[in-house]
């Protein structure tokens, strides 16, 4: 895996069963979270979901495989929440900086689209996501302090604030 290069990029449609294939098994299989792909109708849209107003959507690839992926859901009044960030297992960690490269991308793009606020729900399990995004400089927040055009999966119960 050592000479294998990530390179990143925003999404396009000829990678949607990649990002398909990327997510599905993290939440069902590594996580226990009985989601389907059904219930996630975003994934199938993303284009029409994510890539519209200062949202937006982006890919790591490795030899064109999706290892990678992180959404900004424009939510208004320059606002947005950050969606769908995955790594495959075998590109996480400091070693490969794929999670960082991901999220520095998604900071840049927000900040030069002048949003102010992102918001972000994780589910209690994802403890590692959780130290990532502290570290990042995500603060935790209650329910009560999200947008009320946040979109809320049933799943999430941690939810985090970043002003960019």
């Amino acid at each position: 895996m050592s000479t294998q290069h990530v390179t990143l990029q925003r999404y396009r449609p000829e990678f949607q069963s990649g990002v398909l294939a990327l997510i599905l098994p993290i939440q069902t299989e590594e996580f226990a979270i009985n989601i389907t792909a059904a219930q996630q109708p975003d994934l199938c849209d993303i284009e029409n979901f994510y890539q519209q107003g200062c949202g937006d959507f982006w890919l790591a690839l490795v030899d064109n495989q999706v290892v990678g992926c992180i959404a900004l859901k424009d939510i208004g009044n320059q606002q947005a929440a950050l969606r769908k960030m995955f790594v495959a297992a075998e590109w996480r960690g400091k070693a490969f900086g794929v999670a960082s490269a991901l999220l520095n991308t998604l900071l840049t793009s927000a900040r030069d689209r002048k949003v102010t606020d992102i918001f972000l729900g994780t589910t209690a399990t994802f403890v590692a996501a959780h130290r990532f995004y502290e570290k990042n400089g995500f603060r935790e927040i209650t329910t009560s302090q999200l947008p009320a055009r946040f979109p809320l999966m049933a799943v999430d119960s941690k939810f985090y604030q970043l002003s960019v």
